[in-house]
């Protein structure tokens, strides 16, 4: 396999407008052929949809989804850039998929710039334990450690960050990759701003009845 330079991607990015991820990504896939990663990057829709992700999102839309007879709610609000593009039938959709996504997934970030730097720290240390923990890991250079402990990073941002998440009706893709797609296709720069999940009778202590304790009691 080809080695994927910074440089490339960063050229690839200019040329694009795609993520730098993205861009990485699609080098990898393409083998560091730059003319197949930019095939590969606009199949995807995101050569197009980096060059708007610059613009003001001032309209949009707050949707929500109700699930399991009342157990599960979410509202969302997704913005785009004009009342037009709003009302569409495709924005829409965009809209209650994302909604029944965060009702089934149930996400706590909506990108990874949302995390703590405190959480992620403490999430890096209880790897590290754990790496030095492991037999096969524990004489390993703390260099070496480190970019185990960003891989697994990513299994973190993929249970937690809306974004980073499989899409639950096409676990192929992210809802990143899915809003991309979208920018894409209406033309319009997309993002989701903010989200609320609530479950029935979240955070609320249940009383626990000792139905033996009651039965005795009866007989007593």
């Amino acid at each position: 396999m080809a080695e994927i330079t910074a440089s490339a991607v960063k050229e690839l990015r200019e040329k694009t407008g795609a993520g730098m991820i993205d861009c990485k990504n699609a080098l990898v896939e393409a083998n560091g052929d730059e003319a197949a990663a930019i095939e590969i990057l606009r199949k995807k829709g995101m050569a197009t949809a980096g060059k708007k992700a610059g613009r003001v999102t001032a309209e949009g839309v707050v949707g929500s989804y109700i699930h399991m007879g009342g157990k599960v709610g979410v509202i969302v609000e997704i913005n785009c850039e004009s009342d037009f593009v709003a009302r569409g039938d495709e924005f829409q959709q965009l809209v209650k998929d994302v909604a029944m996504h965060i009702a089934a997934s149930d996400p706590r970030f909506v990108n990874r710039d949302e995390v703590p730097t405190a959480e992620l720290e403490k999430e890096r240390d209880i790897l590290r334990e754990q790496l030095k923990n492991d037999p096969k890991n524990a004489n390993k250079p703390d260099d070496v450690l480190d970019k185990i402990i960003e891989g697994r990073l990513n299994k973190f941002f993929e249970e937690s960050v809306l974004l980073d998440q499989p899409f639950v009706k096409d676990p192929s893709k992210t809802v990143g990759e899915l809003v991309t797609e979208k920018i894409a296709s209406i033309k319009e720069n997309i993002t989701i701003r903010r989200f609320t999940r609530y479950k029935m009778g979240e955070g609320i202590e249940k009383k626990q009845d000792d139905f033996a304790a009651e039965v005795a009691s009866m007989v007593g």
